[in-house]
């Protein structure tokens, strides 16, 4: 008999999402030489390797790669059964797994956890920051309750309810004579200069749908993995980026860089709360939901 643990599947797992120990470590929530050694374990029940460690680089085997759905469907189930268990318990007690997108999760996160603590003390929030596409796969999966990013989420497997609307700036050098009388129209020449955050941001998408009559051809992408990033790169003359109203303020205070608005309509993106459509955790869902519509606008925008 085998005798592997849901454990050493959960650990499994996470290690086949980062492929880097010492990520799946923190994502799983234990030491990494304690995640190492259930790996290893692992292959020594199965007598085959799942994982080749090379320097710092982790590659799945054949073997890892036929278990890996198999493994996901097990963890699915055994996470379907837990959500079955909690049925007629209060709401927002216990573990509670959400997603949030990286150009919102440092600007909302600080006026949404107090809040949270205060009125759910007994709420066990686990937070990942990832791209849309990973939170939506990890939403359909079951390995998370929830996530929190922009529409449109054109997924017939997820349910959506709008958050906010969070307003679209621009960030420039300071005094550049490009820019000196805002509003900016979207058809300004002076963003052929704009930069982008890498592959899979949807910032990225936005950013390209806003300045749409700008030729793409001239929009310079350094593969920024942050808006933070760009903006220094701005900041130090590089181009320009756009800046989610969220983090106006914050940006505002770098030295050396400037916000600018849009001319009127602003282009705006819709902030949502997001999960699985199925009925076993939405009450948290749109109990979550209801806790950041009510947080006061001007205060999450300072």
């Amino acid at each position: 008999m085998i005798g592997l643990t849901v454990r050493q599947m959960q650990y499994f797992d996470a290690l086949a999402q980062t492929l880097h120990f010492g990520r799946a470590a923190k994502l799983a929530g234990v030491s990494q030489p304690a995640l190492s050694a259930q790996i290893a374990e692992m292959e020594e029940r199965l007598n085959c390797l799942l994982f080749e460690r090379g320097g710092k680089t982790v590659r799945m085997t054949d073997e890892a790669l036929a278990l890996q759905p198999r493994i996901e469907r097990i963890l699915a189930d055994i996470r379907d059964v837990e959500t079955t268990a909690r049925r007629g318990r209060p709401t927002m007690e216990g573990r509670f797994r959400l997603g949030i997108i990286p150009t919102v999760a440092p600007y909302l996160l600080p006026h949404v956890l107090p809040e949270l603590k205060k009125h759910y003390p007994s709420l066990q929030l686990e937070l990942r920051e990832a791209v849309t596409a990973s939170l939506v796969e990890d939403a359909t999966s079951g390995r998370l309750d929830a996530f929190i990013a922009a529409l449109p989420l054109e997924q017939p497997a997820i349910v959506t309810e709008a958050l906010f609307p969070d307003r679209f700036f621009l960030a420039v050098p300071a005094g550049d004579p490009a820019f000196a009388s805002p509003p900016v129209p979207p058809e300004s020449p002076a963003l052929e200069r704009l930069m982008l955050l890498e592959e899979g941001h949807c910032l990225r998408e936005q950013a390209l749908a806003v300045c749409g009559n700008v030729r793409p051809v001239a929009m310079a992408s350094y593969g920024a993995t942050s808006l933070t990033t760009l903006l220094q790169m701005v900041a130090h003359g590089l181009g320009v980026t756009l800046v989610p109203e969220m983090a106006a303020s914050a940006a505002g205070v770098m030295p050396d860089l400037r916000i600018v608005p849009f001319q009127e309509p602003m282009p705006q993106r819709m902030i949502c709360m997001a999960w699985r459509r199925n009925k076993a955790r939405q009450d948290e869902c749109v109990e979550l939901a209801r806790i950041i519509r009510g947080l006061d606008r001007a205060v999450l925008a300072a």
